[in-house]
């Protein structure tokens, strides 16, 4: 066991790892439903240069870390929207996500009190996770560049 998992923003430089992370669980996970040209699209986005850019232009992350390992990750597209939110297989269901989510909310919420839900556009394979979080689908399942999605959205409490 790796022991108790911090959280903390993402450090320049952790793109790399982050990447790493999100890459494994989207092969495992997500990469079986999706055709060659959504899993190649996929990777456009989650590559280390493309990452290290959106957080210069205002995304943010945050890790959790289990000892000297990254092993949950979420990027924000602020002031509303979760572009990405990945937990490493080994320690799925221990309330990683719903932590990284509600730490990002806090953060979203400094930079934009007025917000009043937060969005993501979830893998098919994830939609139940984001029920159980809160989210509630807006409509059914879409597919732009070979990107499967369904869009959800959580009403954030007043």
């Amino acid at each position: 066991m790796d022991g108790a998992i911090t959280y903390r923003n993402a450090r320049p430089g952790e793109e790399i790892q982050v990447c790493e992370l999100v890459a494994r669980v989207f092969n495992e996970f997500v990469a079986p439903g999706f055709a060659p040209h959504g899993i190649r699209e996929f990777f456009r986005y989650v590559h280390p240069e493309a990452m290290q850019l959106r957080w210069q232009k205002g995304h943010f992350a945050l890790v959790a870390v289990a000892g000297d390992r990254i092993v949950g990750a979420i990027e924000m597209m602020p002031p509303d929207h979760v572009s990405l939110l990945f937990v490493d297989a080994s320690h799925q269901r221990r309330g990683i996500s719903r932590e990284l989510l509600c730490r990002s909310i806090d953060v979203c919420r400094t930079q934009e009190p007025g917000i009043t839900d937060i969005s993501v556009n979830s893998s098919p394979n994830a939609v139940l996770m984001y029920e159980r979080l809160g989210f509630v689908q807006q409509q059914s399942e879409q597919e732009i560049n070979g990107i499967r999605f369904v869009p959800m959205q959580l009403t954030l409490p007043t």
